[in-house]
């Protein structure tokens, strides 16, 4: 069998700020000169495990591969797994670890993927666990604030909506927390705060300034980018509670009033009802562009983990 490889990305703390810009530079070259990397992966396999259902993460990892020359397996639904059977997800990932040459998998446990590092003999990307992380879909975050603003340091980042379950707001706050004279506007319920260990062990430790509020204009006219996410009905035990907070925040033309003409909107997708689709057509809307650059930034990442470049 196979030498057992130790690289992985569990965490977005499992890249640093140098590799982070490497893959952002990567990224924008792919974009740029797209032929010159039709074949890098040629011969390649990717594995995609879904526990978790997913259409963006999947699908652009998919398209990632194939657009690299390489080819893709794997499953979008645990119920045609042999999980079914009572397999464990460490037998598992041993299993397919045989059978391609980089693994992408979703759980909805937290701390799933480190099980997965622990058995798989080829690299693991972590496409979501839980309310935990979501490593690749902030490398796509700061991708797009990059291209849109030019920078990823000097930047007042509101985050807005689902602020406790979303871990794409989890790994965007540790991330960003890494570069200079950041500071985050926390806009959420009091039901779905910032957890207090994000808090403690990100923000306070790192001395990055943040306020939480209730209110979405309160502090729109000082925000550089406005990032919103959805209330996450799969993660509500009482359905009574996920209904009474859905529609919470909902952004609209008269929410942006003060809001300045560079401001930079994004969203992890899929959106519900908190962003109007009367906004998709003002130029400072940047979330289709952002599923857009998911695809290089993830072609990027395969490169970068299986030592291609």
């Amino acid at each position: 069998m196979r030498e057992k490889k130790k690289k992985n990305l569990i965490d977005i703390k499992d890249l640093s700020v140098k590799e982070i810009d490497d893959l952002i530079k990567v990224a924008n070259d792919i974009i740029e000169h797209k032929e010159k990397y039709s074949h890098k992966c040629d011969g390649k396999i990717l594995a995609t495990l879904f526990f978790e259902p997913s259409t963006r993460t999947r699908l652009s990892f998919e398209s990632a591969m194939l657009r690299l020359g390489g080819k893709v397996l794997g499953f979008s639904d645990s119920a045609s797994s042999s999980t079914t059977k009572g397999e464990t997800l460490a037998d598992t990932v041993c299993v397919v670890s045989g059978y391609a040459d980089i693994i992408v998998m979703r759980h909805p446990k937290e701390g799933a993927p480190v099980v997965a590092s622990k058995r798989s003999l080829v690299p693991i990307i972590n496409a979501g666990d839980g309310g935990h992380n979501h490593p690749t879909q902030t490398l796509t975050d700061l991708l797009t604030i990059s291209r849109e603003k030019g920078r990823l340091d000097n930047l007042t980042i509101g985050l807005c909506g689902d602020l406790k379950f979303g871990r794409t707001i989890h790994s965007l706050i540790t991330a960003m927390s890494r570069y200079k004279n950041i500071k985050f506007i926390l806009i959420s319920p009091d039901e779905l705060k910032l957890p207090e260990y994000v808090i403690t062990e990100v923000l306070e430790k790192n001395h990055i300034e943040y306020i939480e509020t209730n209110s979405m204009e309160e502090y729109m006219n000082e925000l550089d980018v406005l990032y919103m996410t959805r209330v996450q009905k799969e993660r509500f035990l009482n359905e009574a509670e996920y209904v009474r907070l859905k529609d919470y925040y909902i952004l609209d033309k008269s929410k942006l009033e003060t809001a300045k003409e560079d401001l930079c909107i994004l969203h992890p997708l899929p959106r519900v009802n908190e962003i109007s689709t009367e906004i998709d057509d003002d130029k400072r809307a940047k979330y289709f562009e952002q599923a857009y650059n998911g695809v290089y930034i993830r072609m990027a990442l395969i490169l970068k983990l299986l030592e291609v470049l």
